[in-house]
């Protein structure tokens, strides 16, 4: 007993352990998030720096390219201006009827030369010039043309522009070239006064190619030269399904000069850049795949998570491990305990591995084992003890009772009242068989209630006032009481109750089953009691048996708390006849109400 009384306190402050393996777990939680938020933070701040940075650097390159072709071209433009103010260029479209043949000759193998020579600087954009002479109707070219001088030629493509094709009739998937047409005519633009000189400058899509070929080779997008309406000039290694699925988006989204968008196309996110030529009208457009440049920082994201993920299952494994060979024994013990506690001194804990914890179940077990059998002695003792109370409880109403009938006879007899005698005789008679029956402690209560009409009857005959009625419900005749249990309550309201008063003589015995408790009602019409002194009889019950306390009540109340548990007793209060209410209740075991259940369903 001491070792379970130094256990309970401990049994009492242990927590859950379930609830303990839970705030591991969510202990664990907790520590993650705060290392998610900041990664994420952090990778995010990342990307968009590197987006930026991308997009930064891809507009740079892309109008480095643009500033390279509109030089190509403006040194195109710059040559064409010389050239129209080149004497033989003059003379060519001069008046040479003076000229003689071979002079002629010179002067077109000169200017051819000059063309030529213009044409070679460089290899990555090879051009074309042609002198168109309106005095002489004439045409000088460093190329081979299929036709010669064409006033109709000339008139249709004087714009002052760079135009893509000679305004000819070809097809729409034709790439063609560029073309510009100069003249020093002081007339309107695009009109010829009929001895203009007119200067015919070209170049050919692949120069676009070439240098867009150069720029996909520094980098990693795919840049091709834009402009609505015309068919786009691709670089040779273009994606030419990608190339075609963007142009679609730019012909409903008309770029500005300097454009930047991030477009998604088969579910992949692009960077679209674009920058407009001074000279041509053409947009330089790259694509840049987002995913495959920004794939190694996404690529360390999900390794990261990854980690994060395979981090928590460890561990929240390793806290299941934790819960099976630490928390799961401990809350096994802690069970045990707490059914030791309930008085299950039979439980005995077991354990497969071979630690700690074995060590502690046997323990355990061999506390567990010795409680009980401490239990055990104290209860066989404690009902040793009982069993000699009821027995002493029973001795000492006994003689209450006879002296009671024997002073009664007694009376008779010197009143000559043989029948009271013969009948009290005859009642004392019946009540010693039925007391002196001690091989059983309790009787049934259709037997008391017998025994107590015999001892009313001869109450009766003694005083003639007495009128009893008892109502009993037949469900409660079966009930095992104690033995005497009614009588001495009735033998209080005979002597306290109508003998103390002229006017009174009822006595009213009632019964009946309430909540798994049987009540029993005795009430009189005597005087009664003041409501002070009702609380004192009360507490007498409670209290040690006292010299100037009659032991019928006080013996009776033992006896009922003995046999039916703590919450059986006598209560005493006001009669609603006006006197004297002994009420007797007491706990009906498990085994009665099953039995009445039992009848019940059966009826």
């Amino acid at each position: 007993m001491y070792i379970w009384k130094r256990l309970m306190p401990f049994q009492g402050k242990t927590r859950s352990p379930f609830s303990l393996f839970a705030k591991i777990n969510l202990l664990i939680v907790v520590l993650f998030i705060p290392i998610l938020i900041m990664y994420t933070y952090s990778n995010n701040v990342t990307y968009d720096v590197v987006s930026k940075e991308l997009q930064i650097s891809n507009t740079k390159q892309l109008t480095f390219l643009s500033s390279q072709i509109d030089s190509r071209i403006n040194q195109m433009m710059d040559f064409s201006l010389i050239l129209s103010r080149d004497p033989n260029v003059r003379a060519f479209n001069g008046l040479n009827m003076w000229d003689d043949r071979y002079d002629r000759m010179q002067t077109r193998y000169v200017i051819q030369e000059k063309m030529t020579l213009q044409t070679g600087v460089t290899d990555i954009w090879p051009t074309r010039y042609a002198v168109h002479s309106q005095q002489n109707e004439d045409v000088i070219a460093n190329y081979n043309r299929t036709t010669g001088y064409d006033e109709e030629y000339l008139k249709k493509n004087m714009s002052g522009r760079w135009t893509y094709g000679d305004q000819g009739a070809v097809s729409e998937d034709e790439l063609n070239s560029f073309y510009w047409f100069y003249t020093d005519s002081l007339a309107q633009p695009g009109m010829l006064t009929g001895s203009n000189l007119v200067i015919e400058a070209s170049f050919s899509y692949e120069n676009i190619q070439n240098m867009l070929d150069t720029y996909k080779a520094g980098g990693q997008g795919d840049p091709f030269l834009y402009h609505k309406g015309n068919s786009p000039i691709l670089n040779r290694s273009a994606d030419k399904q990608l190339s075609a699925e963007l142009i679609q988006y730019l012909d409903t989204h008309s770029p500005e000069d300097t454009t930047q968008d991030v477009v998604e196309l088969n579910g992949k996110n692009y960077l679209v850049s674009s920058v407009k030529s001074t000279y041509l009208d053409w947009h330089l457009v790259d694509v840049i795949p987002l995913y495959q440049i920004l794939k190694p920082i996404s690529l360390s994201q999900n390794l990261f998570y990854t980690c994060m993920i395979l981090l928590l299952v460890v561990g929240i494994s390793a806290s299941i491990l934790l819960y099976r060979n630490v928390q799961y024994p401990i809350k096994k013990l802690i069970k045990g305990l707490r059914r030791v506690e309930q008085g299950d001194y039979s439980v005995r804990l077991h354990s497969k591995n071979q630690n700690e914890f074995s060590f502690l179940f046997r323990r355990f077990n061999d506390m567990s084992h010795q409680i009980q059998d401490l239990i055990e002695n104290v209860f066989h003792e404690k009902i040793r003890a009982r069993e000699a109370t009821l027995k002493q409880l029973q001795a000492q109403i006994n003689p209450h009772f006879l002296y009671n009938c024997l002073g009664y006879i007694i009376n008779m007899a010197q009143m000559k009242d043989e029948q009271a005698v013969v009948s009290m005789a005859h009642n004392l008679s019946a009540y010693y068989r039925y007391t002196t029956r001690m091989e059983r402690e309790t009787s049934s209560l259709q037997e008391e209630i017998k025994l107590l009409i015999n001892y009313l009857d001869i109450q009766k005959l003694r005083n003639g006032r007495i009128e009893y009625h008892i109502d009993i419900p037949e469900d409660m005749l079966a009930q095992s009481v104690p033995r005497l249990m009614l009588q001495p309550m009735v033998e209080n309201s005979v002597i306290h109750g109508v003998a103390k008063s002229y006017s009174s003589g009822e006595i009213r015995i009632t019964g009946e089953r309430l909540n798994g408790f049987g009540r029993i009602y005795i009430d009189d019409d005597g005087p009664g009691l003041s409501p002070e002194q009702y609380e004192a009889l009360n507490l007498k019950m409670q209290e040690p048996l006292q010299e100037e306390m009659g032991c019928g009540l006080w013996n009776t109340h033992q006896r009922i708390t003995h046999l039916f548990g703590s919450h059986s007793y006598l209560l005493f209060g006001p009669s609603p006849l006006g006197g004297f209410r002994t009420e007797i209740i007491w706990e009906i075991p498990n085994e009665d109400t099953n039995s009445d259940k039992d009848n019940t369903d059966t009826n």
